[in-house]
């Protein structure tokens, strides 16, 4: 009884807006209370409609009531709160504003648990029971809580929209159904949901895959951005140690050119001074003899001067001979010269070079890369398998069902729906995604063949466009009818120029929208692109055309 009493407590002085005990709390005129500025909140959202609501009954007031606090509720709420009333708890179950409220309920409505399609209603846990324990109820369509169960109700008939028009696409009644809508294409609203849900269940397995490829591209691009920093770490480091190295070498080649002018310079200035050395010596020498050949020559005495001269020693042989020379101070000018050779020959070397290295690095593009050779190409090499469910009768299969032969009389297939009834034709086992490469053994002499990809929803059954590899908006081929071959893409032929290849290489890049044929030999030929927009996953397919050709899908790996 306490339980129940401090219940009611809550739900009596709790503002109906905040949840909590009512603060500064003021009447509507219609007798709700709540707290003051909770109130006045929600009225200032209604401004500029010009009238205002209370938001448990929903009574409309013009103008702008004015709110007097209520004194005795305020009262009473502090005396509560002196007994430890408190706030209701964080998981009650009232309706607000936003919420949807149980049309059942009276005074302070709790949320919906449900909504009911058939009563239009909407229902809290408690009022839902009825529909959950009661037989005929249990049959009730029920929803999450909506305010929208109106839109559910013919405007012209005022009855449930239980059937959907598929020639006005729009939901009707059972009576619209006989009158306006009588020879149309009607079906129940469950039947049509079911459809669009299997509709929308395929275009999810196409998001889903598509996200599934791009994580994958994502991956692939993490990995290539990894690799890109890690080869240019790699470049840069390699580069500063060769740059190192020859600014070593360079260093090392000056010292010694330095060393070696030096060393030449000290050769060659000793010997200068050896040289003038001797010359002085020389020189002091003929001056002393010359001084005394005077001293001879200036004696008066004519005796003294004949008795001396014979006794004069002969000239030594002169150290500076007529044939010396001093050369030209040119020597280390050839050095510099030959030094400066050397420099101009290096600038030139590294200019060029300097050039080449820089095309290399701008050449440098690693983002979603068209494949050049076959080895790029095989890394996204696909293994093919034919279906045999896919295969008219006149096909047989086999080469671990990579193989197809055009036989001259039907095989015993059993029926199958995706089995191809007239044409000639066999499509993969493997849905194809992502970036993919397959080749096709080609052989010369063939009459006419053709190799392509389709989406799996292509027409099996008849003698029409709508089934044929390229001749509709569901598939693309590559075609060779003996004389020449083309690109066949929602039935327009494009003529490819060209010797007959004895391998077609096929190339599929599904988020691009790229499909491309080559021709494989030594090189990759490219043969033709198609670029478009890919919303399902491809089956690789083939296409045979008289008895005794065959086609078969290489095993690349």
């Amino acid at each position: 009884m306490a339980q129940q009493e401090n219940q009611l407590g809550r739900e009596t002085f709790c503002c109906p807006i905040c949840l909590d005990l009512l603060k500064d709390p003021v009447t509507t005129v219609c007798g709700h209370s709540y707290c003051k500025s909770c109130i006045n909140t929600h009225w200032d959202k209604e401004e500029e409609r010009g009238s205002y609501s209370c938001p448990q009954c929903r009574q409309t007031f013009t103008p702008r009531p004015v709110l007097e606090k209520n004194t005795m509720l305020a009262a009473l709420v502090e005396e509560l709160k002196k007994t430890g009333l408190q706030a209701a708890p964080a998981d009650h179950c009232y309706a607000g504003p936003e919420d949807v409220a149980c049309d059942v309920c009276t005074g302070r409505k709790l949320k919906a648990l449900k909504s009911c399609l058939v009563c239009l209603t909407s229902y809290c846990e408690k009022h839902l029971q009825h529909h959950l324990q009661s037989p005929p109820l249990k049959k009730h369509k029920l929803v999450e809580p909506s305010e929208k169960l109106q839109e559910n109700i013919c405007s012209c008939h005022d009855e449930v929209m239980e059937m959907f028009c598929r020639t006005d696409q729009q939901c009707i009644c059972s009576l619209c159904s006989v009158e306006k809508h009588k020879d149309h294409d009607t079906v129940t609203a469950a039947a049509e949901r079911t459809e669009r849900q299997r509709e929308l269940g395929l275009r999810r397995q196409t998001i889903q895959q598509r996200v599934q490829d791009t994580e994958k591209d994502v991956k692939l691009l993490q990995q290539e951005e990894e690799a890109v920093n890690g080869s240019a770490d790699k470049a840069v480091e390699d580069s500063e140690e060769i740059f190192t190295e020859l600014i070593r070498l360079m260093e090392k080649r000056s010292s010694d050119v330095k060393q070696q002018i030096r060393s030449q310079q000290e050769t060659e200035v000793r010997r200068v001074r050896e040289l003038q050395e001797r010359l002085e010596q020389e020189i002091t020498e003929l001056k002393r003899k010359d001084h005394e050949l005077k001293q001879l020559s200036d004696t008066e005495d004519h005796n003294q001067l004949l008795h001396n001269y014979p006794s004069l020693a002969p000239l030594s042989e002169s150290t500076h001979s007529s044939s010396f020379r001093i050369r030209p101070l040119r020597n280390f000018e050839d050095v510099t010269a030959a030094v400066s050779q050397v420099g101009g020959r290096l600038q030139d070397i590294l200019s060029e070079t300097r050039t080449k290295i820089l095309q290399t690095v701008s050449q440098v593009d690693v983002l979603l890369r068209q494949p050049e050779t076959r080895a790029d190409f095989l890394k996204y090499s696909q293994e093919i398998t034919l279906d045999p469910n896919t295969a008219r009768r006149g096909l047989i299969s086999f080469k671990g069902n990579r193989k197809v032969t055009c036989m001259r009389e039907d095989q015993s297939y059993s029926d199958h729906p995706d089995r191809f009834t007239y044409w000639r034709q066999v499509l993969s086992r493997e849905s194809l995604t992502g970036r993919c490469y397959w080749e096709v053994e080609m052989k010369v002499g063939w009459r006419e063949v053709g190799v392509g990809v389709t989406y799996k929803n292509i027409s099996r059954a008849g003698n029409v466009n709508e089934c044929v590899f390229g001749y509709n908006d569901k598939s693309c081929s590559f075609h060779w009818n003996g004389n020449s071959y083309y690109i066949c893409y929602n039935n327009i032929k494009t003529l490819v120029s060209g010797p007959w290849p004895s391998r077609v290489g096929v190339y599929l890049d599904h988020r691009a929208g790229v499909l491309s044929f080559y021709s494989v030999s030594d090189t990759m030929t490219l043969l033709r692109r198609v670029q478009t927009t890919f919303t399902q996953p491809l089956y690789a397919g083939v296409r045979v055309y008289y008895v005794g050709d065959p086609a078969e899908f290489c095993k690349l790996k």
